[in-house]
Parts: C-alpha cells; sequence; structure tokens
C-alpha cells in the first residue's frame, strides 16, 4: 500500500519515510501540509502519516480539509505528535485523526498503527464487490447508464434528511446512511435470475411475463438472505436483503412480493423505492422519454399515502434541488461518455 508521509521537518521526514519503506511499504513524501492535500487529491493516496505542528497548513488543518471531500474515499490519518493530553486527542480525533503516533516515535509502534489502518481500509474493498455485484446485474440492461450511481446518492439524501426528524432520530443514524449508500445498488440483484426474453423485452410484458420479472425482488432476497445464514449478523447484508425484498412493496399494501403496508416495510425499502422510481421516471427507456423533474414530482407527489411513505415524500420535496444536482451530475457524465 502507498503511504504519504507529512513533515516540514527533513530529519523526521526522512526517519518516517525510511521505517515505513522498510516495512514494505511504497512510501511518498511531502514537506508541506497544503502539498500533501493537493497530492492526496491528485494521486489517490488513501494512507496518510502526518505531523501535527507544520506551517501554512497543520496536521489538524490538513486532516479537516481531506474529511471535508468526499469524492477522496476514505483516507486513514496517523497523526504523528507529542500533544497527548485527553483534550489534545479529542481535538485531533475531532479534526478527523483516526490513530496517533507519539514523539519521538517508536519504530515498531508505527508499524503496527499503519498495519492497522491498512486493515480498516480493506474493508472498503468489500464496498468496491459489492458494488462491482451490482453492476453485473445491471449489465445485463445496457440502458440504465448510471442508474445506481444516482439512486445510491438519492437514498443518501432522503436518509441524511430524514436522520434530522424526531421520529426517525433512533432509526437513521450516520451508519444507517452509509449503509443504504453502500447496499442499495444490490437492490436489483435478483434480476441476474430474469431470462434475457423478459428483461430485454423492447415492449410491454404479457401478465405472465410480469409475473416472472416481479419475480427478482424474491430472488434477491433469497441470495442474500442465504449469504446472511453464512455471515449471521452482518449489517449491511441485512440492509441489502430488505432493500431487495421490499422496494417494490407500497405504502397502502398494493406493492409486492409480500403486500407488506406501512412501516412494515423496512424505512431502507421505503427510501429506496422513492429513489428507484423518481430515476425511472426521469431516465429514457426504449418505451418512453425521460420526464422531467417536474413531472416526475407531481407523479411521485401524488401517489404520496399509497405508493410511498408520506414522510419520505417530504424528504424528497425538501431536497429535490439535491435530487436536480445530481441527476445534472450523471447527465452530463454520460454525455461525455457518449
Amino acid at each position: 500500500m502507498r503511504v504519504l508521509v507529512v513533515d516540514d521537518n527533513e530529519v523526521s521526514l526522512n526517519l518516517l519515510g525510511a521505517t515505513l519503506t522498510v516495512a514494505g511499504y511504497d512510501v511518498e513524501t511531502s514537506g508541506d501540509g497544503m502539498e500533501a492535500l493537493e497530492r492526496v487529491r491528485s494521486e489517490g493516496f488513501r494512507l496518510v502519516v502526518c505531523d501535527w505542528e507544520m506551517p501554512r497548513m497543520d496536521g489538524l488543518e490538513l486532516c479537516r480539509a481531506i474529511r471535508a471531500e468526499s469524492d477522496l474515499g476514505y483516507v486513514y490519518l496517523i497523526l504523528v505528535t507529542g500533544h497527548d493530553s485527553p483534550s489534545e486527542i479529542v481535538q485531533g480525533l475531532s479534526a478527523g485523526a483516526d490513530d496517533f503516533v507519539r514523539k519521538p516515535f517508536n519504530p515498531s509502534e508505527l508499524i503496527a498503527r499503519t498495519r492497522a489502518g491498512e486493515r480498516i481500509l480493506t474493508l472498503e474493498t468489500r464496498d468496491v464487490a459489492i458494488f462491482a455485484m451490482a453492476k453485473l446485474a445491471e449489465s445485463r440492461d445496457p440502458e440504465t447508464g448510471a442508474h445506481l450511481e444516482r439512486v445510491r446518492s438519492y437514498c443518501r439524501v432522503l436518509a441524511t434528511d430524514l436522520a434530522a426528524l424526531p421520529q426517525f432520530e433512533k432509526e437513521v443514524d450516520d451508519e444507517f446512511i452509509r449503509l443504504i449508500y453502500l447496499t442499495s445498488p444490490l437492490h436489483d440483484i435478483g434480476k441476474v435470475g430474469i431470462p434475457d426474453s423478459v428483461l430485454l423485452k423492447p415492449g410491454q410484458l404479457s401478465d405472465c411475463e410480469f409475473e416472472i420479472m416481479k419475480s427478482h425482488a424474491t430472488l434477491g432476497a433469497q441470495t442474500l438472505e442465504a449469504a446472511l445464514r453464512s455471515f449471521p449478523g452482518v449489517k449491511f447484508l441485512e440492509m441489502a436483503r430488505d432493500i431487495a425484498a421490499t422496494h417494490h412493496e407500497r405504502w397502502d399494501g398494493s406493492g409486492y412480493p409480500a403486500g407488506l403496508h406501512g412501516i412494515a416495510i423496512p424505512l431502507a425499502g421505503r427510501i429506496m423505492a422513492l429513489a428507484d422510481v423518481y430515476d425511472a421516471l426521469t431516465s429514457r427507456r426504449v418505451y418512453k422519454a425521460a420526464f422531467t423533474h417536474e413531472i416526475a414530482k407531481s407523479m411521485i407527489v401524488e401517489v404520496s399515502g399509497t405508493h410511498f411513505d408520506p414522510e419520505v415524500v417530504s424528504a424528497f420535496l425538501r431536497t429535490e434541488a439535491m435530487f436536480m444536482e445530481i441527476r445534472a451530475q450523471y447527465v452530463s457524465a454520460d454525455a461525455k461518455a457518449a
């Protein structure tokens, strides 16, 4: 793994770099916090070891700046410092640091703490694998474009808005928001079991074909439930199963596959239902043109309390500007790719 070491003191910089190089890391160095931030942006470093005290941009400011940029993925930050009082440790953690190494540093401790950071970063490869699985299912339908990217972003926006409401404060926390962003792309994983003659049919489905198409919700849930039997209690699998199983359920009980209604439908499924329909409405298909945001909004509002949870619709109305921004971002990206 590549490590960026940041310290304005050349002696310390060389010692830190040499220690990690001997431990097998691919080490790059920087003597300045602002330069380090630019290199994290441009070169994709995932693990940064930086000094606390530096001119121009110190270690705390570097941590805050990295945490403020959501597009960087997770960067593991280790502060090397002589600050070790409880209040200073809280200050460092609040700025976004993950771990600390005291000065003068012990080489074995530095290596051990860097290894711990590496282990944590490998968890994100799980996230990549999940998204790749979802992309595999999506790849069977060439018209979906950036559907997964948009839908996961819509889900995060809705969940973040709901988190501010008293009635959701116990259910929707930072972990819920992270998990719904991570697992929502798996909502249609069951489509891998749908025959091409049904999945890719350009015209209207027959009643029999529609029943086959509807089975993707059950197939996806069964697949994820099988994984849960091998890894019981894994939260991201539980949420992914719930989303796959219930994103076609309706608030009034008229959905499928189980005819659940109201709060019997898991919240993640209720959020996913709106995000998925909004994206379908505003996307072009062989059988329809893309509707404008305003038309899609009016259609969603019209079925608030029947198709959709009214609270989720209210969250959508509060955040519609963000929905439009996400949609524009990925429409622009698709146009450039074309």
